[in-house]
């Protein structure tokens, strides 16, 4: 080996421990509150007339990130659809135009000292929903090629952005097969072996890996952490909508969750706070003491502001109960909470910013998550 490139070696892989000089536990101690740019990069369809905005939520701006910084977060989650945004379906070439937008974003984050988190999202279901062995070779093939691409455009960027391999993948909502399983672990493996191979900063990068579904149960019985050349730098996604009744069903009737209500009839028979406590415990134990931090993609509960008199007033304070405890018990057991704000602020809504004036909509459901302590 000449000395020169024994020394191009060396600046190398110098400059990629400098830029991301934390392991993922260290990182996960460091990022604090998460919030989720839901329902804007990731606005898709399997067709070129993808945009940005054909979800409803304007074009993202500094001004908003400025403001979910304001707010109390430190690191955003900015899932992202690709699938509509490629110029060549042989070889799976992204459209250049889209690279620097999703980097215009990530850049929103990074200025203001923030973390973000990069993924793939259900991007039309290609990947998502396809964890079978007749779409295997296909999908992966796909994903190898996305994820060599996008760890390459953002291989110069530091350990404030990290890469998610996917989101939610899943055949149904059932207990997944054999299969099922199997095929959605190679999933995870191309991932990580596609942005290790772009070299650079992504030697060791830190990177995200999901359980099934983002179930924590089917996480905790059936994830087979991908293996990896670089030490201790991958963390495991989970989701959390339990019950969904009240979190994400706007038109249960279950609209209260906890102890306080538990005679009032509109309280879910499961999913209350012992199960919260044993799902995060559950995580604690399988993942986070082994040194794989979790990252909580996506929690929250929807606003039913079309309730009214103490009704209304009964759903906001369980709500912020709920949105407090959820977070509380994520931190106390290691796992780094990022609320799903989808960007709607009325009737069925998740969001808390304002995405058109960039005010705080409710002020005090992220009041309640940002005072939940370590």
């Amino acid at each position: 080996m000449s000395l020169v490139i024994f020394f191009t070696l060396l600046k190398i892989a110098f400059s990629a421990d400098a830029d991301l000089p934390n392991d993922a536990p260290k990182l996960a101690a460091k990022l604090g509150f998460g919030w989720n740019l839901g329902n804007a990069l990731e606005s898709c369809s399997d067709s070129n007339s993808a945009s940005e905005t054909s979800w409803g939520n304007p074009a993202t701006t500094q001004a908003l990130i400025d403001a979910v910084k304001k707010a109390g977060f430190n690191t955003v989650r900015i899932p992202s659809a690709w699938s509509g945004y490629i110029e060549n379906t042989t070889t799976y070439k992204i459209k250049d135009s889209w690279l620097k937008r999703v980097s215009e974003v990530v850049n929103y984050t990074i200025k203001n000292d923030m973390y973000a988190i990069l993924n793939i999202h259900w991007d039309g279901g290609w990947l998502e929903e396809n964890p079978t062995f007749d779409k295997q070779k296909e999908v992966n093939a796909k994903q190898k090629a996305l994820w060599t691409q996008i760890a390459t455009y953002f291989e110069g960027y530091d350990e404030h952005l990290l890469f998610a391999g996917t989101n939610e993948v899943r055949k149904d909502y059932g207990t997944p097969s054999d299969e099922n399983i199997e095929v959605q672990n190679s999933y995870l493996q191309t991932f990580v072996d596609a942005v290790r191979a772009t070299g650079g900063n992504n030697k060791i990068r830190n990177l995200v890996v999901q359980g099934y579904n983002t179930n924590i149960e089917h996480t905790v019985n059936y994830l087979r952490i991908p293996s990896d050349n670089a030490t201790h730098r991958l963390l495991v996604e989970i989701h959390f909508y339990d019950p969904y009744d009240f979190a994400g069903e706007g038109n249960s009737q279950n609209y209260l969750w906890g102890k306080s209500y538990a005679n009032s009839g509109h309280v879910s028979s499961w999913g209350q706070e012992s199960w919260v406590d044993e799902a995060f415990g559950m995580l604690k134990k399988n993942f986070v003491d082994k040194q794989y931090p979790v990252i909580l993609g996506e929690y929250g509960a929807v606003h039913r502001t079309h309730l009214s008199g103490d009704d209304l007033v009964q759903h906001t304070a369980a709500r912020k109960y709920y949105l407090n405890y959820v977070t509380q018990a994520a931190l106390t057991n290691g796992v780094v909470p990022y609320y799903w704000d989808n960007g709607g602020t009325g009737d069925n809504g998740f969001g808390l910013i304002d995405r058109n004036n960039y005010s705080q909509a409710f002020p005090d459901d992220i009041k309640a998550i940002t005072s939940a302590k370590r």
